[in-house]
């Protein structure tokens, strides 16, 4: 199995230890950032992002990420209205993440849209250790098994699996997509804690990952 090699870092997102790393499906344990996770095809219900439906109230940036770059979102819709739209926005941060890692620009507007406070440090600090490692990415990535809980009106925590199976570095100047295998897993498990602002928008303010971790390895 193959990967795209990945920049992990600590335990969150994005913290100033970057490293990269080659593998087939995973980065190490405890990583933070945005790691690309590209889903095995399980014959589940998969969708594009669903943040498309919610992006004309509060202005939220549209997002196209390129031909060969796909995120994935299964079974991403409860019912519930709350918190389906904790999840539109958990997607829209994602899209927007690694759409600022494909243009390697650390000042795209999604970053600051969708996080705030360390959450944003950190999510400018992912962005810039794939600029510096002059590396993109490709490929396609499943987001699964959310589950969503609410703290009142304003606060919420997500948690969802990864897995990037199908997902590949590039580098940025030569386009040369990097397929090394590696024995790490393909799977991570995302802990995001998140609070609503001012104009309704679900914002990250802390986010942390774990590599390989069972609940994701199904």
């Amino acid at each position: 199995m193959n990967r795209r090699p990945r920049l992990i870092a600590t335990a969150a997102l994005g913290a100033a230890t970057a490293l990269l790393l080659t593998g087939c499906g995973g980065g190490d344990g405890d990583s933070t950032g945005n790691d690309k996770i590209a889903g095995a095809d399980t014959g589940a219900e998969t969708s594009a992002s669903p943040s498309a439906s919610a992006a004309a109230a509060a202005d939220r940036p549209k997002i196209e990420l390129p031909s060969d770059v796909t995120d994935k979102y299964e079974d991403w819709k409860t019912g519930d209205d709350a918190k389906d739209a904790v999840l539109a926005d958990t997607a829209g941060r994602i899209d927007a993440t690694n759409d600022a890692i494909l243009q390697g620009d650390t000042g795209a507007p999604g970053l600051s849209f969708y996080y705030r406070d360390t959450a944003l440090s950190d999510a400018v600090e992912w962005v810039q250790a794939y600029v510096d490692a002059n590396m993109s990415f490709t490929g396609t990535t499943r987001y699964y098994a959310p589950k969503v809980t609410l703290s009142g009106e304003k606060s919420a925590d997500v948690v969802y699996c990864a897995d990037e199976s199908k997902g590949f570095n590039k580098n940025r100047k030569t386009n040369k997509v990097d397929k090394t295998a590696s024995d790490e897993s393909p799977y991570v498990l995302y802990n995001t804690r998140l609070e609503k602002n001012e104009q309704g928008v679900w914002q990250a303010t802390n986010l942390i990952s774990k590599r390989g971790d069972k609940t994701c390895a199904a």
